[in-house]
């Protein structure tokens, strides 16, 4: 009988980085296009051809590796990885094998985006990995899960294989040679949540840094998950087979194909008594549309591949100045920024995500901060109305022409009560509109807020005077006449009068009644 189980994963991430050119040749680096129109005789594997390294494929692969936590190799080399596949036009992959740019690294997961239950104390969280290292760090006050990164090398992408109607599919070669880093972790994972977490922290991090545009429908990141259970049946410990579910492309597809990987693995281990094997992987894909994964290939070992050293490629030293430029590169990184705009400006947990969702976003509401009185009144400005607009308009910060400027311009009249926050909102959508700023939006509409409290007085009792009625039923009780009676002050004042100066003269007058 089985005691309990539990879900063992590790992820191979690809991702592809944003150079102008291909990994070993001159060829344009860009997403989509007319097929096999950006190729050479280098990404097409033709004889004769000889690759050449781009430096700004190793650059950015060591800022990707400083971005996480990685020790940079000061010495490597690529590796010819063989297996037949139609898109793979040379009949190998350019890849590295036991020498990689970058490993030993770690990626810090907040258990704040958890589920209840696998964040500390919660019946299914793990206090260690499974070597037995603690895998939970305390920082800041912040509790995160510690995910170990193996390694990450570099390789070159396949063309792209494109299964239209009819009879016949149909190969893309554009894709060939597109340089790549391939992510691969320990198998510190222990659940599908958590699986899909750790890609979305990747593509966060990766993107803050500029290595790569992340776009997951693009297919510029991919993950291949591993996974297998450790199930405990009358005290025993067994372990499954592993399974690698490939290229999938979404969060939601990590979440729903380890979940139910790992169902069908304990019911094979109920069945079958299938054990894990160290030589045999199963490959498997993920069918979205029926939701379940199917078997793909077997595996029996990394002999499969035939690695050998790549014979058109000297192994290279890679330069300390190279790394020092790649550390200076990667900058704070977002969870360091949301500690900081915590702690510096008591913003919620809710708005440092929201406000960090990406650098340039960030940036701007730093630069806005700065300029401002209050960077609360500037953050409540961006969440509240910039971002209402890009959401609306599926725009990005990038594509607005106003400018923090404009922002700490408008928090500052919020702040300084020159103006009702209901007619920021009047001065917002004309500032966006227009690019005007604030102040002078607010000059030449004359929406200068009325402080004077001698003037504030006046419109006060002459509204007392002209509502004999509404003063008797005030005093008979119905004290929702003060709205009613607020109302006018505003009205005759023309909404310039200071809400909070008129609501205190007001309440003064009627108490004295």
């Amino acid at each position: 009988m089985i005691d309990k189980w539990e879900i063992v994963i590790g992820c191979e991430i690809h991702t592809q980085l944003l150079t102008k050119t291909k990994a070993f040749c001159a060829c344009e680096n860009r997403y989509g296009g007319i097929p096999d129109t950006r190729v050479c005789p280098v990404c097409l594997g033709l004889p004769g051809a000889m690759p050449r390294i781009s430096k700004g494929y190793v650059e950015l692969g060591a800022v990707a590796g400083q971005a996480l936590n990685c020790d940079i190799a000061r010495f490597t080399k690529f590796d010819r990885k063989h297996y037949f596949y139609p898109d793979l036009a040379k009949g190998y992959q350019i890849t590295q094998y036991d020498i990689p740019l970058c490993s030993n690294g770690y990626v810090d997961l907040p258990f704040r985006n958890f589920p209840k239950d696998e964040q500390p104390g919660g019946q299914k969280c793990r206090d260690t990995n499974f070597i037995g290292e603690n895998c939970i760090i305390e920082s800041n006050g912040s509790k995160y899960r510690r995910v170990r990164v193996e390694r990450i090398h570099l390789e070159e992408d396949v063309g792209k294989s494109l299964h239209l109607q009819g009879a016949h599919s149909y190969i893309d070669y554009n894709r060939c040679g597109t340089p790549l880093i391939e992510i691969v972790t320990k198998p510190d994972m222990t659940s599908p949540e958590e699986a899909a977490l750790f890609m979305q922290t990747v593509q966060e991090i990766l993107r803050y840094v500029k290595v790569t545009n992340g776009n997951l429908e693009e297919g510029n990141m991919r993950c291949d998950a591993n996974i297998n259970l450790n199930v405990w049946e009358d005290g025993k410990l067994y372990h499954t087979p592993i399974s690698e579910i490939k290229n999938l492309n979404s969060f939601k597809a990590i979440r729903e194909a380890c979940a139910y990987e790992a169902q069908r693995q304990l019911k094979e281990f109920q069945e079958d008594r299938q054990e894990f094997n160290p030589g045999f992987k199963v490959t498997m894909g993920w069918n979205e549309a029926e939701g379940k994964t199917v078997v793909q290939r077997t595996k029996n070992s990394f002999v499969d591949y035939r690695f050998v050293v790549e014979p058109d490629i000297k192994p290279f030293s890679v330069s300390e100045e190279l790394i020092n430029s790649a550390k200076e590169k990667v900058g704070e990184l977002p969870e360091a920024k949301r500690q900081r705009y915590k702690k510096q400006y008591g913003m919620t947990d809710f708005d440092v995500e929201t406000i960090t969702s990406t650098k340039d976003l960030a940036m701007f509401f730093e630069e806005a901060a700065v300029k401002s009185k209050n960077p609360k009144k500037a953050v409540n400005l961006i969440l509240a109305e910039l971002l209402a607009i890009l959401n609306e308009e599926k725009l990005t910060i990038n594509d607005v022409k106003i400018t923090p400027a404009h922002i700490a311009d408008l928090a500052d009249a919020l702040e300084d009560g020159r103006i009702t926050s209901k007619q920021g909102k009047e001065v917002f959508a004309q500032m966006y509109e227009t690019n005007q700023m604030p102040s002078q939006i607010i000059k030449e509409k004359g929406m200068e807020v009325v402080n004077d409290s001698g003037e504030i007085d006046k419109i006060v009792q002459d509204v007392i005077a002209s509502n004999p009625k509404a003063v008797e039923d005030f005093k008979s009780g119905k004290t929702n006449v003060v709205g009613w009676l607020m109302g006018q002050v505003m009205k005759i004042s023309h909404g310039k009068a200071n809400p909070k100066q008129a609501t205190e003269i007001l309440n003064k007058y009627l108490s004295q009644m």
